[in-house]
């Protein structure tokens, strides 16, 4: 489908004229491979009277240079489309191929500057995190971008992580003008400050753009190569050291991380459909578990890691700090219940668990040096304390 604001916009399109052997709509994308030199897959392109149309979209993402933003830009990159990225260029390197752009998305001057140097069909806004900053910049990219794709997260919910939820519970409050220091402190295991700007910065967005020009995804827990959180690689890490590893809590605990680089797809494939809405990104309820992950880690690492599992009751006992000290382990009933089937319905594909801890562990065998970053400090147990609490089981 070609995005429903097609007028609005200038689409660079280029027309290759399809085979009669290549029957349109069975088949055509895998037998295109090798003519287009990419996977056709992974391409913007339609099929119309006998021809391929691939979409060559311009894109503007703010930030782009770490995990989730860097791996939306190179693939937007695979798929030709021309990519301009804007930061200030202090958290990460550019991506080869990319016109970057410098600037401070706090600076009202560095803004208008963006917003007069060129003219986008999409801006993916990749770090949004103050509702006023991101309204004063919505304002003036509206005018030179077609539709806007904010990041958000499932930390705007007022039930996360206590409750099951779906795009129909209940937002935090926050208005679209808010500064960063609206609202209360963080509740323990309830809303946080976080959650509630990211709701004002959604909000922010949807009154600038439109609902019409607005995607707003909201991901769960996000795991792949390039993760800096430091989640998955601690776990990579303490289970290819081998030994007695402690495993947090039920073995058939589900869980409902995501591939960053589903997500990538997911929003470039929604603004080539024309795609708007709000949508939960997450893996499908219950198709993992703990062990899934754990022992996937096992398999890529070729560990004889030896698991054993601690329940809940003692871990909290032992003062185990949720979330941080055990990485994705939280007994909250809400954490791995979140419902993604709006962006299942809209093309959202996961991939197999097994296949995000081998990438994940490749990208960690092969860098010369693992990102490092102030929340990954804060991730993982002590080889002591874990050494501890599993001779408290004897």
């Amino acid at each position: 489908m070609i995005p429903r604001h097609r007028s609005q916009v200038s689409f660079r399109c280029f027309r290759q004229r399809a085979r009669s052997t290549f029957p349109l709509g069975s088949g055509a994308t895998a037998q295109w491979n090798d003519h287009l030199s990419m996977r056709a897959s992974t391409l913007p392109w339609c099929l119309r009277a006998g021809e391929a149309m691939i979409l060559i979209m311009r894109l503007l993402v703010l930030g782009g240079t770490l995990f989730l933003g860097r791996t939306v830009v190179e693939a937007a990159l695979r798929r030709g489309w021309h990519v301009t990225t804007f930061n200030r260029g202090q958290s990460g390197a550019d991506v080869p191929g990319v016109q970057a752009l410098r600037g401070d998305r706090t600076n009202p001057t560095d803004m208008r500057h963006l917003a007069e140097s060129g003219a986008w069909e999409a801006v993916v806004d990749m770090c949004g995190y103050v509702p006023q900053q991101v309204l004063g910049g919505a304002r003036l990219l509206q005018p030179v971008c077609d539709s806007c794709v904010f990041v958000s997260t499932v930390s705007v919910y007022e039930g996360w992580p206590a409750e099951p939820l779906s795009e129909a519970a209940r937002v935090l409050d926050c208005p679209a003008d808010a500064d960063e220091d609206f609202g209360p402190p963080d509740v323990e295991d309830g809303p946080t400050r976080y959650g509630r700007l990211k709701a004002g910065c959604e909000r922010a967005v949807l009154e600038t753009f439109g609902a019409e020009r607005t995607i707003n995804v909201r991901p769960g827990v996000v795991l792949g190569p390039g993760e800096y959180v430091g989640r998955l690689p601690w776990w990579l890490r303490r289970i290819a050291a081998g030994g007695h590893v402690l495993a947090p809590g039920a073995r058939d605990r589900s869980i409902q991380p995501v591939d960053v680089r589903d997500v990538a797809n997911f929003v470039l494939d929604s603004l080539v459909a024309g795609t708007a809405g709000t949508f939960n990104i997450t893996a499908p309820i219950g198709r993992d578990t703990f062990a899934d992950l754990l022992n996937a880690c096992k398999k890529v690492t070729d560990s004889n890691a030896e698991l054993v599992w601690v329940p809940d009751d003692l871990l909290r006992a032992h003062g185990v700090r949720q979330w941080s000290e055990l990485p994705l382990w939280r007994t909250h009933r809400g954490v791995w219940q979140v419902d993604s089937t709006a962006a299942h319905s809209n093309g959202l594909k996961c991939r197999p668990l097994l296949e995000t801890v081998a990438a994940t562990w490749e990208w960690l065998s092969t860098t010369d040096q693992a990102l490092i970053n102030e929340r990954s400090t804060e991730i993982g147990l002590s080889r002591q304390r874990e050494s501890d609490i599993l001779a408290s089981l004897a």
